[in-house]
């Protein structure tokens, strides 16, 4: 039997994991603040602080996408624009660009959770009052560079985005496909739109707000980089059947022409998470037309990704290889059937544009040796999780005394319960197996995996912040297949000064234990 992580023959495409360190997996929504909602405010420079200070170099986020129904970042209006929500209001009041008494109501939503319905009602007006008055500033008071120079670099995308935000607000929130005729035709929408005064003006509001967002993230991550932490980005494999790339661009996806939906969706079979399959309901990529434009979408989507963060992960990288296509109008996953994907040819086309690029392949679930030739050819990370490594065999893959060098270990992910959850509701032999295999009684879980997965050979550990504060399942992010109650969670406001002061110094030992420092 041919053994899937055999070196193959050429050399891979890439080789850039070669320092080992550590980093905290914790999305921008749920860091503390004001305003309902983590943003890119003081909250975020501090969480650089605290990363800095405890031997982190790694800063992992979820999609910064704009998100709708369900807050799913993985189900975003668009692949290149970002979350208006992520803005910080305290940055544009101190610009003048909102009145300080007008930002009263945010101050009164939940502090321990996201309310994004409470957020839509109360965080869009205040965000259009700033456009409006950016409007009346003269270009060198701007206050992230010119809005001209942005929207020339950006109009690729932006137009487009910027005009399917504004006939979706235009139309209640409605799907694309349920517009009327004249809006549901990209070709003939935008210039109808821009006829239409109000219109008009709320593109220009939607171009300003991802001015707003791109300044004040590309000051953050500046900062991040000064002080030498590193973003680690996600990007989803597919888009969103309601986004703009889909409504502007049908060409690249399998949806019929006249009505719009897709003619199959995206999904994986009964897997870990359900015993139906998860039914995603995304469009299936044309890959033939995409291979014969030359991945020119596929390219501008990662060009945009890699401006944003410093590191990629490729999120169902196994979607390279091969895809769970399931009819379309189906109740779940089950089925679906495996289609091929592009393959190496992608990653070629991507190498030859992108040569020095950092990228993580997001390679979980039950994996032919095809996949695992793919990701050996390319050379990229994969990654193996704690929590499904015990219970089994001793030559489970996520077990550390397997792990590959050139991979990066979580103790959980965001689709993951927190290590203390999981701890609680797994079974008793799955306990057991943990506790002989770590030489732990279980007391403190969240740390014996920690420490496990600071020992391991992986050379980038990544930690959710929730395992840092031994947080149980009340913390979990998000649980595949459930529609609602997810990305909701937020840390309090004196969470990282109380993790500092308790264990501050043990995670710097177990980076300089472990050979993760960043003084290395």
């Amino acid at each position: 039997m041919t053994d899937p992580h055999k070196t193959p023959l050429r050399p891979p495409l890439y080789n850039w994991l070669d320092q080992r360190s550590a980093g905290v997996l914790l999305h921008p929504t749920s860091l503390a603040g004001d305003f309902g909602i983590g943003t890119f405010g003081q909250e975020a420079f501090i969480f650089v602080d605290f990363l800095v200070e405890t031997g982190m170099r790694h800063w992992q986020v979820c999609p910064l996408g704009p998100t709708g129904y369900g807050d799913s970042p993985y189900q975003c209006f668009s692949a290149f624009a970002g979350n208006p929500y992520l803005i910080d209001l305290y940055d544009l009041s101190e610009r003048g660009l909102i009145p300080p008494d007008t930002l009263g109501p945010l101050l009164f939503l939940p502090w321990d959770r996201t309310d994004y319905g409470a957020i839509y009602e109360v965080k869009w007006p205040i965000l259009f009052r700033a456009c409006r008055e950016f409007r009346k500033l003269p270009e060198d008071e701007h206050p992230y560079g010119a809005l001209s120079e942005f929207k020339e670099n950006q109009a690729w995308w932006l137009d487009d985005y910027a005009c399917f935000h504004a006939l979706k607000q235009h139309h209640g929130g409605g799907p694309w496909h349920e517009w009327p005729a004249e809006h549901r035709d990209y070709s003939k929408a935008g210039k109808k739109a821009l006829k239409d005064p109000k219109l008009r003006e709320r593109i220009e509001d939607h171009r300003i707000l991802q001015y707003f967002f791109f300044g004040q993230w590309k000051k953050l991550k500046r900062y991040a980089n000064n002080r030498g932490v590193h973003i680690v980005g996600d990007v989803p494999i597919f888009a969103s059947q309601d986004s703009a790339d889909v409504w502007a661009h049908p060409e690249w996806f399998r949806v019929d022409r006249t009505s719009g939906l897709p003619l199959e969706v995206a999904g994986v079979p009964p897997d870990y998470f359900s015993d139906e399959g998860q039914l995603w309901g995304n469009p299936l990529y044309d890959w033939k037309a995409l291979k014969n434009s030359g991945y020119r979408w596929w390219l501008e989507r990662l060009q945009v990704n890699f401006e944003l963060y410093d590191v990629v992960r490729l999120d169902h990288f196994r979607g390279f290889h091969d895809y769970w296509a399931i009819p379309s109008g189906t109740r779940d996953a089950r089925s679906g059937k495996w289609k091929k994907g592009p393959g190496i040819d992608f990653f070629n086309t991507v190498h030859r544009t992108f040569p020095a690029a950092r990228m993580i392949a997001e390679d979980l679930g039950d994996l032919t040796e095809g996949v695992h030739r793919l990701r050996d050819s390319t050379g990229l990370p994969g990654m193996s999780v704690l929590q499904f490594a015990f219970g089994g065999d001793s030559d489970n893959t996520h077990l550390p005394h397997n792990h590959d060098k050139n991979s990066v270990i979580y103790p959980g992910t965001h689709d993951n319960n927190t290590a203390l959850g999981w701890y609680h509701t797994c079974d008793e032999k799955t306990r057991d197996h943990l506790r002989r295999y770590l030489r732990v009684s279980g007391d403190e879980v969240s740390w014996d995996l920690i420490r496990a997965a600071y020992g391991s050979p992986a050379r980038l550990a990544i930690i959710p912040f929730q395992d840092l504060m031994s947080l149980g399942e009340t913390a979990r992010m998000n649980i595949p297949g459930s529609a609602d109650g997810n990305w909701q969670w937020r840390f309090p406001h004196r969470s990282l000064e109380e993790l500092r002061e308790r264990s501050g110094g043990y995670l710097n030992e177990l980076a300089d234990l472990y050979g993760r420092s960043p003084e290395r």
